[in-house]
């Protein structure tokens, strides 16, 4: 670990503490010096107790001292965005409404952390009831984008995707509805995993998972490498019984031969909703290198993605707007501008009658199956992130070959792969023009997050090594 705990990756960092090469006390206090250093400017962090960490730290070193059996994690520094249950620390999502709320205990995922040996540094920024894909509300402000400050991390996990960018924390956990994983990564130039619905406990979040939500929200890691979203996944996967989702799936080991052997398909665009130049070179780039690495990778656009897009929103917009509005109403003074920019347009939608969500239940069911036959050729899809890279605070459109799209069309390469349960890994792969990241998805079928974790490692290996914001300070 030649430049010390920040910016390194949590595997080196756990191997560095395992050899003594460095202490867990350290590698914490590296991490809250850098959080006071640089949080004023991202305002990533949102509930840091420095003493706590210290003590965490202090209690993972004695246990290298002594010799003991340790984690995978042991003193990984880790941030969880404030939308989990953190014992101890606030799990306000964002909002007014539930201001000073502090959880009583830690959901399982942060859990199965801790018994990994892993330090929680703190909880991270998050728009209003997560509804959003930019960080803002009126509880903690907005976060900005370590890559320049004048442009937005990304949401809802953006206060996570910030500080592991910018080595506030060494990885961590967000959550994922629409894109609230993978934008905020594609942001901020990290790697970021939605699993399928149920392969890592969804316990503990705020909003609950349930009903609509629970078919289309999940949580999973978010970090620098995609080693350590494997690292995260392995110890958080599993199990849990107050999951509505939950199945018994075991976290895998793959055969190098039977990862090699998979056929690939890309696309660059969806007929839709165009990408920026920039977008579609990552995305043809990582289709390249894939095929330099042996792989057959062939153009493939599966049909249904348009109703797919229909039907996500007939689930997030609609029937989410029906689950907030009775908790909303009255309250309206004190919501968020963008909170309320959501309300509106779910507003404008017809809400559900017995028959029209029963209808779009089976409507997703069918066009669910109708992909996922078509995926009988390719296992696994490449795709982009989103059509822009991290855009300034505040805008909603923009231009790009010569069509205008619009904000919530902008994410819809992300809220195919929700609605349809889909694993998907997001990895940086190129630049804009004025220097930002861009990251490409890597899509994978109901509960094969390592087949599509060992193509982006693959992926990734070849890409070089991960690329550090430019200094802050």
């Amino acid at each position: 670990m030649t430049s010390g705990p920040l910016l390194s990756s949590a595997r080196k960092i756990a191997a560095a503490i395992r050899r003594k090469e460095v202490s867990p006390v350290e590698v914490a206090q590296a991490h809250l010096d850098r959080i006071e250093q640089l949080n004023p400017k991202l305002n990533a962090f949102v509930d840091v107790q420095p003493e706590a960490v210290l003590a965490q730290a202090r209690a993972a070193e004695t246990a290298i001292v002594r010799g003991e059996d340790v984690g995978p994690l042991h003193g990984v520094p880790l941030s969880i965005k404030s939308a989990i249950d953190v014992a101890g620390h606030r799990c306000e999502a964002g909002s007014r409404l539930r201001a000073g709320y502090v959880a009583a205990e830690d959901a399982p995922l942060v859990a199965r952390l801790r018994a990994a040996g892993a330090v929680i540094l703190g909880v991270t920024n998050t728009p209003e009831l997560l509804m959003a894909w930019e960080t803002d509300n009126l509880l903690y402000g907005r976060t900005n984008n370590p890559w320049d400050l004048t442009r937005t991390a990304g949401g809802s996990s953006g206060g996570e995707a910030a500080a592991i960018a910018a080595g506030l924390s060494a990885g961590g956990v967000g959550s994922d509805g629409g894109g609230s994983i993978r934008v905020p990564a594609h942001f901020c130039g990290i790697c970021g995993l939605k699993p399928t619905p149920g392969r890592v406990p969804s316990t503990g979040h705020y909003p609950k998972a349930g009903g609509p939500f629970a078919l289309i929200g999940v949580v999973g890691p978010m970090a620098r490498t995609v080693e350590d979203l494997r690292a995260l996944f392995a110890v958080t996967a599993g199990w849990d019984d107050a999951d509505p989702c939950a199945a018994p799936v075991e976290v895998r080991e793959l055969h190098e031969k039977t990862v090699d052997a998979v056929p690939i398909g890309f696309f660059a665009d969806d007929g839709r909703t165009p990408v920026t130049e920039e977008t579609r070179s990552a995305v043809e780039h990582a289709a390249v290198t894939l095929m330099d690495c042996g792989f057959r990778v062939e153009p493939f656009r599966p049909e249904g993605l348009e109703e797919a897009r229909q039907r996500w929103w007939e689930f997030f917009g609609v029937a989410g707007g029906m689950i907030l509005e009775p908790m909303l109403r009255g309250r309206e003074s004190e919501l968020s501008p963008p909170l309320r920019e959501f309300m509106r347009w779910t507003q404008d939608a017809r809400a559900h009658t017995g028959e029209s969500l029963l209808a779009a239940w089976m409507g997703r069911d069918a066009v669910r199956e109708k992909i996922l036959v078509q995926m009988r050729r390719y296992p696994v899809l490449i795709c982009p992130t989103a059509a822009v890279p991290a855009f300034r605070h505040g805008e909603r459109q923009w231009q790009i070959e010569g069509k205008t799209v619009k904000y919530l069309d902008t994410w819809s390469y992300c809220e195919w792969w929700n609605l349809l349960g889909f694993p998907a890994v997001v990895i940086p792969m190129g630049y804009s023009k004025e220097g930002l990241p861009i990251g490409v998805q890597i899509v994978g079928r109901p509960w094969e997050e390592e087949l599509v974790l060992a193509v982006a490692a693959l992926l990734e290996k070849e890409r070089g090594a991960w690329q550090a914001p430019p200094p802050l300070d």
